[in-house]
This record gives structure tokens, sequence and C-alpha cells, in this order.
């Protein structure tokens, strides 16, 4: 399925291109974004880091393994903010960061929304899974809002060492089911 270009009130949600990666070289590689990402990401990070995250990331997303979108306001759709991340991977379904003058406003609540919408209903699989960090306060907001419940705690390899972390989850039924009564 290829990916589609996905609106909110406040954002538009473009599929990943290669052309995005000067903007994401400029934006990432910030210890306020990268402290809380797993050790897969490399840190520092090198100078080429976006090119070569692009070019894996649209192949992961023609074989249909990876579904990556650049998050930009709707008020400037030039303007990157952040990136948020799809993934068939075993409890790792969903990752995301958000420029740090961004952050705050609602925008990765939005953002998540729309992309779990994608991923129960267009995608039809059955559960979502996250893990965190669990010192990364923010990113578990958004998941006890979005309905999420923690299933698991262990520790995490992240950048900022091996540190505590949360696994959170959402079945396709729960998420229906939590729009429905919102719509109520």
């Amino acid at each position: 399925m290829m990916v589609p270009r996905l609106e909110t009130a406040r954002l538009v949600l473009a599929p990943l291109t290669l052309e995005d990666a000067p903007q994401i070289q400029q934006a990432f590689p910030r210890w306020e974004i990268v402290k809380y990402l797993t050790r897969k990401v490399p840190w520092p990070y090198p100078a080429n880091g976006a090119e070569i995250f692009c070019a894996m990331t649209l192949n992961a997303m023609q074989q249909g393994t990876e579904w990556v979108w650049t998050i930009r306001p709707q008020s400037n759709v030039s303007q990157f903010i952040g990136l948020i991340r799809l993934a068939l991977e075993v409890d790792n379904n969903r990752g995301f960061w958000l420029v740090p003058e961004s952050q705050g406003q609602g925008y990765m609540r939005e953002a998540c929304h729309a992309t779990t919408e994608f991923w129960f209903n267009q995608l039809q699989q059955p559960v979502l899974r996250a893990p965190k960090a669990k010192e990364n306060h923010r990113s578990q907001k958004i998941s006890e809002q979005s309905g999420m419940r923690m299933i698991r705690e262990g520790i995490g390899e992240y950048h900022i060492g091996d540190v505590p972390s949360t696994l959170w989850e959402i079945t396709r039924e729960e998420w229906n089911g939590r729009k429905v009564l919102l719509t109520n």
C-alpha cells in the first residue's frame, strides 16, 4: 500500500521522500530529540545521517513494512517539524519525534491519532505497540491520552543509557470502541 498524505485539523503528514533529507539533517541532530531514542539511531549523528535514513526507510516503505510521514503545520507546509513512523516490527509499531520548538502544543497527539487510525482501519493491523523510556513523560502522556495501556516494564537501551522502559499497547477493537465513545 502506498503511503497516503494524511491531514489533521492543524497538520499535514506528508509521506517521506528523499528530498526531505536536508530538512531532517538540519532539524534532527539535537540531544533533546535523540536522548529517548534507541541506540539503533547513530549518535553523534553523521553528516549524511538523514540521507542514509531516508534511503533505508524508503526501501522499507516500498516493501510495505514501514509507513513514515514528515509532520508539517497546515499553516506552512514547507516547515518541517518532525517525523512519525509506523512499522511491522515486533513490539515497536510506532515511533516519533518533534523539534523542541513545536513540542507541548498537541501536534504529536494529532499526528498519532491520524496514523493510529491508518494503522487499524487502512492497514487492518490487530494491535499497536510502542516502547518508550519510562522517564519520557510527554511520550507516555500521548499513549495514555490515546487509550493505550502499559503492558510491560523492563530496561531499554536508549541514548540516555540503559534505563527503565515501558511497552504500551492498544488493540483495533479498543481503538475503534474508543472512537465510538468519543462521538456519542
